[in-house]
């Protein structure tokens, strides 16, 4: 059996700590006989692409490469569009405000039996998604001497909630 595994980091708060991280994984797998692709290996970085999304210490954001293809969809013409749309988009879902408020009426054209009407609303929706997702926040780590904020919302048709702190009078959802 060969079991294939893909983005893993290793982290620490120093510079130290990251090396005493490190350490400790490269020998488990030394241990455990796990080979590691050295090519797709990266050792102290700032930031780096991490299932999908940039990694830094300011905190996890959009893979601009991921949304430059998402910028440059066209308007979708049949289901099969619609799907490569969403898929692309939704992935990226918890960093839009509303993204099911937003996305409704591309989601309600994937119903059973639902006509394939892409009209000016749904072309609305799908260029506000489009620049909603190239303007996408960053997510911040957490800052442990701040409280904690629970932000909910919910529709008759959608229901969201987001962990965020706020710093500086503004709102910043964390990860």
């Amino acid at each position: 059996m060969e079991v294939f595994m893909d983005d893993f980091s290793v982290y620490g708060k120093t510079f130290g700590h990251c090396l005493q991280n490190l350490d400790k994984v490269l020998q488990r797998c030394q241990e455990k006989d796990l080979v590691l692709n050295w090519e797709k290996c990266h050792f102290i970085v700032r930031e780096g692409i991490v299932l999908g999304h940039r990694v830094s210490e300011r905190g996890i954001e959009v893979d601009r490469a991921k949304i430059d293809v998402i910028d440059q969809f066209p308007p979708p013409v049949n289901i099969k569009g619609i799907c490569s749309f969403l898929g692309h988009a939704g992935f990226y879902r918890r960093f839009i405000k509303d993204f099911s408020t937003i996305a409704r009426l591309l989601s309600n054209l994937l119903a059973k039996d639902a006509p394939f009407e892409f009209d000016d609303a749904c072309l609305k929706s799908f260029e506000i998604l489009k620049k909603v997702l190239v303007f996408a926040p960053i997510i911040q780590p957490p800052d442990w001497t701040l409280p904690f904020e629970i932000m909910c919302d919910a529709s008759d048709f959608a229901v969201g909630a987001v962990l965020g702190q706020t710093k500086d009078k503004k709102h910043h959802a964390i990860c």
